[in-house]
């Protein structure tokens, strides 16, 4: 059963990292305002064999959850989920994009959490498969909520580095007339383009699937730990708390530590739990360095 939420209780979270249990009854154990960052990939709708959860009802289900994430999030916090939306196996929707995602985000936003950014996870390496009359799924949405109108946000934490080369760099730096309009008016001055150290990512991240997503973690959904180090860093300040509710095999734990952050999850399924502390214990003795993102 819930207790209600205390320090000592979050304490205990974050030592423990993984957690077995309910994320309903254990994120109602969390003190309200205490969290920086949720970042999750929850169960996508209809998608795997341990947690079938028909996208028709997939809004209600997940509900729950957010309230309870909401009352424990700072005003300063950050919901960030990754999600994928389904091709409906069956009823009136069969063969149709199924619009659960979209529902969702409607529903998270009536609910009060702000809605941010809709940023597009892209997979140059995607599995290809059989998709009916359409080319295959390459990409995810990751949605950016907040609960106050100011979330910490460090766009200088994901910059990333500029296209052109150090030669042309240090021309438009010297370049005193950098102003270049076009007929209509419209223009910047590139003399101020490269001042800031690195280029913004923009909305869409591209993150490969990778090695260690499938053959080193021991889970049949597990989340590049790019994605994670992206979200992670943009969102979250050096030695704030991180909480995973749908926690798996632990990469969003994993990260968030690698990256100087306190981090805990919960995962209902035991056998994920055991991946995840395998994991959490193996990045802690060897200090690991995080896989470098890339961003399109």
């Amino acid at each position: 059963m819930p207790i209600e939420g205390d320090s000592q209780t979050l304490a205990h979270f974050l030592s423990e990292g993984i957690i077995h249990g309910d994320a309903k009854d254990l994120l109602a154990c969390l003190p309200q305002n205490s969290i920086d960052l949720f970042f999750t990939s929850p169960p996508y709708a209809d998608a795997r064999s341990y947690s079938r959860i028909h996208p028709d009802h997939y809004v209600e289900w997940f509900l729950p959850f957010a309230e309870e994430m909401f009352a424990a999030t700072k005003d300063s916090g950050s919901l960030i989920v990754n999600i994928k939306n389904r091709v409906a196996k069956q009823g009136p929707l069969k063969g149709q994009r199924h619009p659960y995602v979209y529902e969702l985000v409607l529903a998270l936003q009536r609910m009060g959490w702000r809605w941010i950014e809709t940023y597009i996870w892209a997979k140059p390496n995607a599995v290809p498969g059989k998709f009916g009359p359409r080319t295959k799924d390459s990409f995810e949405y990751v949605y950016h909520f907040a609960r106050g109108v100011k979330p910490y946000f460090d766009l200088e934490a994901v910059r990333v580095p500029y296209k052109a080369d150090f030669a042309e760099i240090a021309r438009r730096k010297a370049d005193r007339l950098g102003r270049r309009n076009t007929k209509a008016g419209f223009g910047r001055d590139r003399t101020k383009t490269y001042l800031l150290g690195g280029a913004d990512p923009g909305n869409v991240v591209t993150v490969p699937q990778t090695y260690n997503q499938y053959r080193g973690v021991a889970h049949t959904a597990a989340m590049p730990e790019g994605l994670a180090e992206f979200f992670i860093k943009m969102a979250c300040p050096e030695g704030g708390i991180v909480i995973d509710p749908f926690a798996g095999g632990g990469t969003t734990i994993v990260v968030a530590r690698r990256l100087g952050r306190r981090a805990a999850g919960f995962e209902i399924h035991e056998q994920f739990v055991e991946e995840a502390r395998r994991r959490i214990a193996e990045n802690s003795a060897m200090g690991i360095p995080g896989y470098l993102f890339k961003i399109s």
